[in-house]
């Protein structure tokens, strides 16, 4: 079992910058691959990055390559989404997540274990 919480969201201009920050309890983070999807209004959770087990492999929606980047301090038992560039369309509820199937990376909700509860961000124009 894998609790996790994110943090880090909040208002952000347009053309700003956020970190966002997942923390896992349990012993056994390190096993996880980790992503973070996001949701939007009216719309489907989508994904927006992926990270495997010790860091070595990432994966992004097209949206967001380029503009933001996933890391992990597995000492730390936390996943961040370093996020630049931002806009309004990345106006979401942001949430991270926990697969504990260890083949790949995968991009679809479904392969997810794990949630968390959700951080909002808010890019205004």
């Amino acid at each position: 079992q894998v609790q996790l919480v994110e943090s880090g969201g909040r208002l952000v201009q347009a053309g700003g910058s956020l970190r966002l920050s997942c923390s896992a309890s349990g012993r056994t983070f390190s096993s996880y691959v980790m992503g973070w999807f996001r949701q939007a209004p009216g719309k489907e959770r989508e994904f927006v990055a992926g990270i495997s087990e010790n860091g070595g492999t990432t994966s992004y929606a097209d949206s967001v390559k380029g503009r933001f980047t996933i890391s992990r301090d597995n000492a730390k038992n936390t996943v961040y989404l370093q996020m630049n560039s931002l806009k309004p369309e990345d106006t979401a509820v942001y949430y991270c997540a926990a697969d504990r199937a260890l083949v790949g990376v995968a991009t679809t909700p479904v392969r997810y274990d794990y949630w968390g509860q959700g951080t909002q961000v808010t890019v205004s124009s």
